[in-house]
Formats: structure tokens, sequence, C-alpha cells
């Protein structure tokens, strides 16, 4: 059978809280990751030479051996990096760089990854790594967006070993892959007029994939309101149920449909069918035009419970939310966070232990050009408690929030990602630091962003 605690003292145990001030001490050792290549001529990086620089970094541990996986998107060349190591390696060993080439329909085109990526380790020991595929036409006057798995079983060395598999390529945004043993499943947004949110299901370890619902239509009001008009966060496969979860923000429809993104919901999606049907719940509502998608909301599920956390930003608040059911009914949302603006929250949790992790700055603004961010993990073990994750700033300036549609200070990108070591329970958080290295080119020098592997102690 399945153990679960009380509702009512899951609930009690959030709202009775008690956050302590940031450590002055962070509690975490950091680690630079740094990809290098061979750069055209004019173009120099500094301090660390020939840089590809990344950010927007995914990780994921699991198989058989506790593989720990980080991919990266690079800013200069076009390409997703990868690292492959163990919890606690500093660094994890450079794997390769990933999705140069992938396969498209139609003669003369090129397919080229390194857009929006996310990263699993089956319990094969198998990496899948998603990424939206850049399909462009021969002049290369024209492209269009698709999704690829790329598989590397537990024993590749480098991409050379790993197979890429274009899913599709008619338009996609943001994939997302979660996995449960050999199964796994990808969600993605759909990049044309109706958002909706597309997933595939795997059952033979990502080697082939089919199409199986949305979790969005048939949901009554749900879909009213997020059809056109949501963005979606991870897919969540749950071990302990057999679960895949699903978390999106969402407006309200005929009210902001067409003319905000301020979504104001947030919602999660339950699979009991591996994907064949979807039930909505409502996890929180806000009042009408305040956004909730900054960037995304996030969720967890701790293998060991079945319990879901869902988090989410109002860009001033970390909001966390509890479900001990199966996301059936969900606990009133707390504040987690101290700094007075917070953004890109992440959540993962084992064993009763929860860490949320998101940007926080003391400014009062997202677009105050002195502010100084740092990285901060609002962590659950009874009670909650803040820990600094960055031993430094790891951005000073704006941070843009408009994905595609930032003309400027968009280094950190859209999110950045926490886990936890299945063996002894402890954090790994990769996130984007933009005060490391810069780039010139013409005598011009801007920032270059890189990724930093934190660990907890």
């Amino acid at each position: 059978m399945r153990s679960r605690f009380s509702a009512v003292v899951a609930a009690l145990a959030l709202v009775i809280v008690i956050v302590a001030p940031a450590q002055a001490v962070p509690p975490f050792t950091n680690t630079t990751l740094i990809s290098t290549f061979t750069p055209p001529t004019g173009l120099t990086t500094s301090p660390n030479a020939n840089s590809t620089g990344n950010s927007e970094p995914a990780i994921a541990i699991g198989g058989p051996n506790h593989t720990m996986v980080v991919d990266g998107l690079a800013w200069l060349p076009f390409q997703v990096n990868l690292w492959k190591g163990s919890f606690g390696d500093t660094p994890p060993a450079y794997f390769d760089a990933m999705d140069t080439s992938i396969p498209t329909n139609g003669a003369g085109r090129i397919g080229l990854g390194d857009g929006d990526a996310d990263v699993e380790v089956t319990s094969a020991g198998t990496i899948l790594l998603a990424d939206l595929v850049f399909i462009v036409n021969p002049p290369f006057t024209k492209f269009q967006l698709g999704v690829s798995v790329t598989r590397c079983p537990a024993t590749a060395a480098t991409k050379a070993d790993c197979t890429t598999t274009r899913l599709d390529q008619t338009g996609a945004d943001r994939p997302w892959i979660t996995v449960n043993g050999t199964h796994a499943w990808l969600s993605y947004h759909d990049a044309g007029s109706s958002s909706l949110i597309h997933v595939l299901a795997s059952a033979d370890d990502g080697q082939t994939w089919s199409r199986v619902s949305s979790p969005i239509p048939g949901q009554g009001k749900v879909t009213g309101n997020s059809t056109f008009n949501n963005d979606q966060g991870p897919l969540v496969a749950d071990s302990f149920t057999g679960n895949v979860y699903d978390v999106f923000a969402a407006g309200e429809a005929g009210l902001q449909k067409g003319s905000s993104a301020n979504f104001n919901n947030i919602y999660v999606s339950r699979s009991t069918d591996g994907g064949k049907s979807w039930t909505a719940t409502l996890v929180y509502h806000a009042p009408l035009n305040t956004a909730l998608n900054n960037i995304f909301p996030a969720l967890g599920v701790d293998p060991l419970s079945g319990h879901l956390w869902a988090a989410w930003s109002d860009r001033h608040h970390v909001w966390v939310s509890t479900s001990t059911d199966e996301g059936a009914t969900w606990s009133a949302a707390v504040n987690v966070s101290t700094a007075a603006t917070v953004v890109m929250p992440w959540v993962a949790t084992r064993n009763g232990k929860v860490d949320v992790v998101y940007y926080g700055t003391v400014a009062s603004s997202t677009d105050d050009a002195t502010a100084d961010w740092f990285v901060y993990d609002s962590q659950f073990t009874g009670s909650w408690s803040i820990k600094q994750v960055s031993n430094t700033s790891n951005r000073h300036g704006a941070v843009c929030l408009d994905g595609s549609a930032c003309t400027s200070d968009r280094e950190l990108l859209d999110l950045f990602e926490v886990v936890e070591n299945p063996v002894t329970d402890k954090a790994a958080v990769i996130y984007t630091d933009s005060t490391i290295d810069t780039w010139t080119r013409d005598s011009v020098t801007q920032e270059l962003p890189e990724i930093v592997l934190a660990y907890e102690q």
C-alpha cells in the first residue's frame, strides 16, 4: 500500500513556518563548467580563453550507477554542451557538443539543435537529451522550430555513440523530458496558434516515441483559460505512484487571452495511464493580471512518498504548495523567500526534504540596472530555512523575463535547476553566472555567461 501523511498535517507544516535569514557562509561548493571551441578570427573570450559560454542549464541524476548529467546552451557556437559524471565531481567530465546536425525532412534543409534543452537519465543509465531543432532552409533566410531527442546509451563515450530522433518540425517551443524506469515522456508547446501542450511517450528506453494526449483539452474551464494562454513548466513522472504530472500557468479566458501574458492561475494536470488522459486541478489563483510565470512554474515529486511540491514566483515572493493525494487537493500556498525580487524558481524533493532554488536580489524590480543577484535555496526539513548557494553575486544588472522578445539583459535566459542525490539526499544546483567571462569582437566587449555547479555540503 502507498504510505502518505495526512493532508491536514502537511498543510499545517507549511503554514507554521519560520524562514531563517540567509547564512553568511554559503553551505555549498561552487565549480564553473567551461567548454571550449575554436573561435573565428577576431573573436576572443576572457579570462577563460576560447570559451563557448553557457546558460539555461539542466541537471539530472539516474541509472544504476547514479550517473549525473548537466547540459548548457552555448552562447557562441550553435550547440548544446553536455557533461557527465557523478555527484561531487568538480567538475564532471565534458561529454560532447550535442545536436550539431539533426535529421530533417526536405532536401537541403539543415537541422541544428541549440534551443531550450532538458535532460534525464533512465534506470538503464541511458541519457535522453531533448532540445529544440532549428530547421534552416538552404539560403539560411528562414527557419522553423521542431523538437528532437538524442539518446546516449550508458556505454556511450561521445555523441558518435548516440542517436537523434526528430519528433516534430512543424513548430515547437520549450521541451521537457521525464522518466520512470525505462519509460519516458516528452512535452512541448505548440509554437503555432493554440499553444497547446503536446506529450509523447516512449516505453522502450527512448528508442521510439508515440503521441499521447494533451493535459489541456477536455478540462472544462481550465481548457478555456489555457488554450492560447499558458506557460508550461516541467513534466514530472512519479516512480512511487506511476503517475505523470504537468504544471502550467494560465490566464483567464475572455479577460486576458490575446492581450496579456500575465498568467494568474497555477494548474497541475495528472495522468494515471501514461499520458492517455489527464485531470487538471487548480493549485493557486491570484488576482487578475498577476504574473505567476516568472519564468516557469516548477514541480517536483518525492519518489519515496509520491508527495508533490509546486513552486512559482510573482517576482516578489516564491510561493510553494504541496499535495499528498496525488494532486487532487493542494495546501494553502506559503511564501518561502525573503529577497525583494525573486525569479526562476525550481524545486526538487526526496525523503521529505525539499529544495526550492531561485535568483534573488534586494533591488525592488527586475529592471534595476544596479541590482546584484544571488542564488538561494529555500530548504524544507520540517521547517523552512534559506541558504545562499552562490558564493558571489551571479548577476549585476537587470533581468529580462520576456523570452525571445528580450532585446537585452537576457544573459540568465529562462531557468536553472536543482536535483537531489539519491544516495545522500544532498542537493546539486546548476545555475548561470554572467560575471565570470566576457567575449570581444571588433573592439566591443560583452558579458559571456557561464554555468556553475554547486553541491550542498
